[in-house]
């Protein structure tokens, strides 16, 4: 099937129009006898002038006819093609169907000009699959030889569609004429929405420049695929262009603001570090008068059941000498309130360089001061989570840039030290009568509340058998002997 042919007396014809494009009647061409001399623009063959049942006028090849483009063709791809050219000449131009380019390179389904013969758009009918770079290929050839081209297709997600310069067509139920579904849009003030039209509306507006082809740099608000390149009318191209100058001056406000707002609260950081600098100086100055005075007086019972008794001592020590270059030894202000139930790490003049796994519900008054400005190594990573995760730990008493932390691991391998770390960050225990237990040395030991905090109380943790969490009361140890090692109390 074709609409174009060669006379061999009067030039190319047109099924389509009603002259033939040469000033002569159908019935000229149609059924005569003998047969008119008309053959295929493309191949050469001899063809015939038919009518369909519904009266659409063509040209068929005569029987023996070799391997034609033309003849290859859809019904689908013809039709496409006459109504493309119709639209066209509705639009007031001249269109021709299938035109050869001036090398024989390409061949427009539909070659359109102006009257005034300003321009040349080829009018391309797209039905079978394609890539992206053939097309494109295919829109450049002609583009070099002087014409533009719009490719038009009616499947229902044609995938090259905004690739080249095109719009998706559909003829809406009950209409005559085939219709842009996709491809034609206008901004709306931040993105884009798409536009109806017919497609004689469309190629007239494409014809007279009221609407080109854009590349979008905001959202296309619309249920089909965003496309590389849309048609939209120059104005709305002018407005995407101030909408983006507008987002850009926001955006540098916001930006300044923000940056305003970082600079000013740095600047609070800053003086909140220089005062915060000055009073950790002097809760370590304290910290180290405390210690050469507790040296002085030769008291070190709590040093000596810290040595013996507080696993991960030496190894935080050694920590201290590889990592951090400071050589300490145990503190002999052990016991003192201000290390968070921890033990003090000090060098050789006596200054505290590091608080040995401090307990996180004894962090109060000046231990929090202390050690804030100190290291705090850790027996176990999980020590380490439950010093961290305490919500009084980071809410009300954390300084400003964290906690210096370190860990040597020294949990035995039955995890018996995890449970510590867990009571110590799920509250303290509110029991009318408390049933606790005690840690020293991987071992628990029987305890009880007292009057007054024991030497013991001041190094080690205590827990509720009752409720698992951690006893900040007084306390005092019950017995020598360890107790059976067990994860629940006898009567639960």
């Amino acid at each position: 099937m074709a609409f174009r042919a060669v006379h061999q007396q009067w030039g190319t014809v047109f099924a389509h129009l009603p002259d033939l494009g040469c000033g002569h009647s159908w019935e000229a061409v149609w059924k005569t006898s003998p047969s008119a001399p008309i053959t295929c623009d493309e191949c050469g063959h001899a063809m015939h002038a038919k009518t369909s049942r519904k009266g659409l006028r063509f040209f068929a090849h005569a029987p023996g006819a070799p391997t034609c483009a033309l003849a290859l063709e859809s019904v689908a791809h013809h039709l496409l093609k006459l109504e493309l050219a119709n639209a066209a000449r509705d639009a007031g131009a001249h269109a021709e169907l299938e035109v050869r380019g001036p090398h024989g390179t390409w061949r427009a389904d539909v070659l359109v000009t102006d009257p005034a013969g300003a321009w040349k758009t080829a009018l391309e009918a797209q039905l079978a699959p394609i890539t992206d770079a053939d097309i494109a290929a295919r829109a450049a050839t002609m583009r070099a030889d002087g014409v533009t081209s719009i490719w038009f297709s009616d499947r229902p997600r044609p995938p090259w569609l905004g690739t080249v310069p095109s719009a998706r067509l559909e003829r809406p139920d009950g209409a005559k004429h085939l219709a842009v579904a996709e491809g034609l849009v206008k901004f709306t003030g931040s993105g884009w929405k798409a536009v109806p039209a017919s497609l004689t509306q469309f190629i007239t507006w494409a014809f007279a420049g009221r609407i080109v082809p854009h590349t979008p740099q905001t959202p296309l608000w619309y249920p089909q695929r965003a496309l590389a390149t849309v048609w939209t009318a120059p104005q709305y191209i002018t407005a995407e262009d101030a909408h983006l100058v507008e987002e850009e001056r926001q955006r540098r406000i916001r930006e300044a603001r923000l940056a305003a707002l970082r600079e000013a609260r740095e600047k609070k950081r800053e003086k909140t570090r220089a005062r915060n600098a000055v009073i950790r100086a002097k809760a370590l100055e304290k910290a180290t008068a405390a210690e050469r005075a507790a040296r002085q007086g030769g008291t070190g019972r709590l040093r000596e059941v810290a040595i013996r008794f507080r696993t991960g001592i030496d190894q935080a020590l050694v920590k201290l000498a590889n990592d951090h270059s400071v050589t300490a030894t145990v503190g002999f202000s052990t016991g003192d309130p201000r290390y968070a139930g921890g033990v003090p790490l000090v060098d050789e003049d006596g200054v505290p360089a590091a608080v040995f796994d401090p307990d996180p519900g004894r962090v109060r008054g000046e231990a929090i001061l202390l050690l804030a400005g100190l290291l705090l190594i850790f027996p176990s990573k999980t020590n380490l989570r439950g010093f961290n995760n305490a919500a009084y730990i980071k809410k009300k008493h954390g300084p400003i840039d964290g906690y210096r932390t370190d860990v040597v691991e020294t949990t035995p391998a039955d995890g018996s030290a995890r449970g510590w770390a867990r009571c110590s960050s799920g509250g303290p225990c509110t029991c009318a009568v408390p049933r606790l237990v005690a840690k020293i040395a991987n071992a628990e030991y029987p305890a009880e509340p007292s009057e007054q905090m024991s030497p013991a109380a001041a190094l080690f943790r205590v827990e509720c058998r009752a409720c698992s969490r951690r006893y900040d009361g007084p306390w005092c140890q019950t017995g020598s002997s360890p107790l059976v090692n067990q994860t629940t109390s006898p009567d639960r």
